[in-house]
Formats: structure tokens, C-alpha cells, sequence
């Protein structure tokens, strides 16, 4: 079974990407971020059309997120249980044994910005329900566009970014606490190695100089872990023409 996860940067510019991107990649689940179409504009038809069904939360330019599957979801979950919150980041349903957790997490603009007090909020709230979550769902999968670069690994210039927005001490310590709930960073399940990244700057060149960072994540669980075969970026999709500033990830679980 293939999961992943692609920040779309709106999904109404990069539904052609979308649609090849699936008939080549095939896989079984998808979580999109940063859709930006209020649902009333989701191309859900065309979606079906390629063998997908969709469940999604959207709202006009800013945000949105979707789960697209093979499979009908059941539990659909929109947004954070018991965080007031306008903003369209969280979407979550569970298919068959699986329960998936697709997340835009705040980006939070400047470390000390209130933008930025507000990602430390949200994350907090997205912690306690996880912690819910995993004791009634072992077979979790938390993934996304996360905002934060888990170590300087995941880091094109660790000098540069150091103590900034993505990569400060408290964003990383809540991407920590969240995995210490029981949950694996996929991606280094299989691989230690550095400058592996999924998503870079539109500016100077970021893709072909590769000046990116990784911060698109698939989180599994312990239950999950020994079946995860494989995580990988695919970076095809990002040399294309009109990209997103993101690659796809992706996991294959046994």
C-alpha cells in the first residue's frame, strides 16, 4: 500500500500535476495541503474520474487540506476537537485498519511574532489529540506539510537557519513530543543521510541549486513501523513546469 502527502499550493494550478502524478505514481491514499478552494470549487469529479474519492475542508485563497483514497473513508474528522480555529488545516479519517492524519501545520512567519505563538498553540493542541488518538487508532499515520525541519540534516544551511522560523528549539521540540507519543519519522526509518529535501524556495534558484529543506512528513506509528518497506521524496514533480514549492513523500507499508 503507497501513502503520501504533497503540498499542492493550490490545488485549482496544479490539478493537471495531480492528475498525472496519480496516474503514474498510483497510490492508494493521498493527503493534499494548501488546496486553497472552498469546497464548493474541489474538483472531486475529476478526481473520481482517476479512481479517487475525496473528503476535504477548504476555504477561499489561504489553507485547505484533502485525503483522496481508492477506498471509501469512514470517521471523517475536520479540524482539531476543542482548538477554536477558522483556518482549514486539519483533516483526518480512517480507512479500513488505517487511521490517517493529514496536517498544514502553521508556518508562524518569524520566531516571537504572534503568527508564530499561535504554530506553538496549535501544535500544542494537536498533541493532546494525537495522544487520543493513537490509544484508540494503533495503526496511525500522522503526515503533512509540517513547517519544521526535524534536525540540521533536514537543512540546506543549518548556519543560516539556525533558531529561525522552521527550525527553532520549541517548533522542533513539539515535532519531538509529538513523536514521543509513539510515532517514527518514516523518511529516517531507512535513511540517515543528509540534504534530502522537499521543499525549496522559488527564489535563487532554490530546486536547482538544491537549497531546500525537509519538512513534509509521514509520522507512523509503532504498530506500523516494522511494515513500513519504504519512504522516499519524489522530487519529479518539482522540476516540472508551474511546480509547487513542495515534492510529493510517500511510504509503502506491507
Amino acid at each position: 500500500m503507497k501513502i503520501a502527502s504533497w503540498n499542492v499550493n493550490s490545488l485549482n494550478v496544479r490539478l493537471p500535476h495531480l492528475s498525472t502524478w496519480l496516474a503514474s505514481c498510483q497510490p492508494d491514499i493521498v493527503a493534499l495541503q494548501e488546496t486553497k478552494l472552498e469546497d464548493s470549487k474541489f474538483p472531486d469529479t475529476e478526481l473520481a474520474a482517476l479512481g479517487y474519492r475525496s473528503v476535504f475542508a477548504g476555504q477561499k485563497t489561504y489553507n485547505g487540506v484533502a485525503l483522496l483514497s481508492k477506498t471509501p473513508a469512514s470517521d471523517v474528522q475536520i479540524g482539531i476537537p476543542g482548538f477554536d480555529d477558522e483556518q482549514k488545516r486539519v483533516i483526518a479519517a480512517s480507512f479500513g485498519e488505517l487511521r490517517v492524519i493529514d496536517l498544514y501545520v502553521v508556518n508562524g512567519k518569524a520566531v516571537g511574532d504572534e503568527k508564530y505563538e499561535y504554530k506553538l498553540r496549535w501544535l500544542a493542541a494537536v498533541h493532546a489529540w494525537v495522544a487520543d488518538e493513537i490509544k484508540r487508532h494503533p495503526n496511525l499515520i500522522v503526515l503533512g506539510d509540517f513547517n519544521i525541519a526535524p534536525d540540521d540534516r533536514d537543512v540546506h544551511d543549518p548556519v543560516a537557519w539556525k533558531d529561525q522560523i522552521l527550525c527553532s528549539v520549541p517548533e522542533r521540540d513539539a515535532l519531538r513530543g509529538l513523536c514521543g507519543l509513539g510515532l517514527h519519522d518514516s523518511f529516517r526509518l531507512h535513511s540517515e543521510e543528509g540534504a534530502q529535501f522537499s521543499w525549496w524556495d522559488y527564489r535563487a534558484a532554490g530546486f536547482r541549486r538544491n537549497l531546500g529543506l525537509r519538512i513534509d512528513l509521514v509520522l507512523v506509528s509503532d504498530a506500523l513501523k516494522a511494515r513500513c518497506r519504504s519512504s522516499s521524496i519524489d522530487r519529479e514533480p518539482r522540476s516540472w513546469e508551474r511546480p509547487s514549492d513542495h515534492a510529493p513523500v510517500l511510504i509503502e507499508l506491507n
